[in-house]
């Protein structure tokens, strides 16, 4: 008759512990993201004032936007939105976030949505996202320029839908 393993309360627990111990460090480390800066030299420069869409979507810039973009996104947003902006689950995809535009068949309905979602993300990124005091993504303000941002979103448009 086989007995049991005495010891097995004994791992369990150290596993537990071990766990316990590294979580603050990985609820830690999420917040601690520090802004790249993102060679923008070769994309047509946006000025100061904001777009309120997405102006390389399409156009002349896009294959640019679309190779900086990536750059800046591995730079920047992959420690938490997932390499290749495939989310491991610590914050959001982001390829989810035109989901609800893609459905709609109306085109002036489909660049409405589309316009809300590009307000939507240029606003969270430059601004971040703070809740009950805790970051949740620090504010790219005054390190990533319009241009850099834009070409982000141009990247992520890019990836598809999860």
């Amino acid at each position: 008759m086989a007995r049991p393993h005495r010891f097995r309360p004994w791992l369990r627990a150290l596993a537990l512990a071990g766990a316990a111990a590294a979580l603050p460090a990985l609820v830690q480390a999420h917040g601690d993201v520090v802004p790249q800066a993102v060679d923008i030299g070769t994309l047509p420069q946006l000025g100061a004032e904001w777009k309120p869409d997405n102006p390389y979507r399409s156009g002349a810039a896009h294959k640019e936007a679309l190779h900086i973009g990536s750059s800046a996104y591995n730079q920047n947003c992959a420690r938490c939105h997932g390499l290749e902006a495939v989310s491991g689950g610590i914050a959001p995809d982001l390829r989810a976030l035109d989901t609800d535009c893609t459905s709609l068949s109306d085109p002036a309905k489909k660049q409405a949505c589309r316009s809300e979602i590009d307000q939507y993300f240029s606003t969270t990124v430059r601004q971040g996202r703070t809740r009950d005091g805790r970051v949740y993504m620090p504010p790219f303000e005054g390190t990533l320029s319009q241009e850099a941002v834009w070409a982000i979103r141009t990247y992520i448009e890019s990836r598809g839908a999860p």
